[in-house]
């Protein structure tokens, strides 16, 4: 008598669960950044501590990225210039952000601030998933291929 397999009651989606792996890593990371953003904050002008913290830990969620998230083993200066460009993108929205907040409020609480930040972090960071995902991380294709192949998962759907 063999025992009974245990079958999944949802099929397995690799794009979701590379989203998760994504918010967990860049979650962290970004709530990280925001401790050290509040930290640099009183030392230097805001726009400087952010580019500051955006650099370094872009560095690491772009490593966290490729081998966790998306499991790519790409990896290198180019992936981390990809990545960056992706980054300046949510530079300058996290930052416009905290500008538009000191606009309306001269001296804004730091929870209220924190709010701001990891809000436009939280959205700049879905926009970025997108692009790693397709653009930095994505499947490329081998020089001199044509077409597409199809697999099982191709047969089946078109059965």
């Amino acid at each position: 008598m063999t025992a009974p397999s245990l079958q999944p009651t949802r099929p397995h989606h690799p794009a979701l669960a590379a989203f998760v792996r994504f918010v967990i890593c860049g979650g962290g990371v970004g709530v990280a950044s925001s401790g050290v953003l509040v930290l640099l904050h009183d030392r230097m002008p805001l726009a400087l501590a952010n580019a500051l913290v955006t650099v370094v830990s872009t560095l690491i969620a772009t490593e966290l990225h490729s081998r966790v998230s998306f499991r790519s083993g790409r990896s290198g200066w180019a992936v981390h210039l990809q990545s960056g460009l992706t980054v300046a993108v949510s530079y300058a929205f996290t930052t416009g952000a905290l500008l538009c907040l000191y606009a309306i409020r001269s001296e804004p609480s730091t929870l209220v601030q924190q709010s701001v930040y990891l809000s436009a972090s939280a959205l700049a960071g879905a926009g970025r998933f997108a692009l790693l995902r397709v653009v930095v991380f994505g499947e490329r294709k081998a020089a001199g291929t044509r077409g597409a192949s199809l697999g099982k998962a191709s047969v089946a759907m078109a059965a």
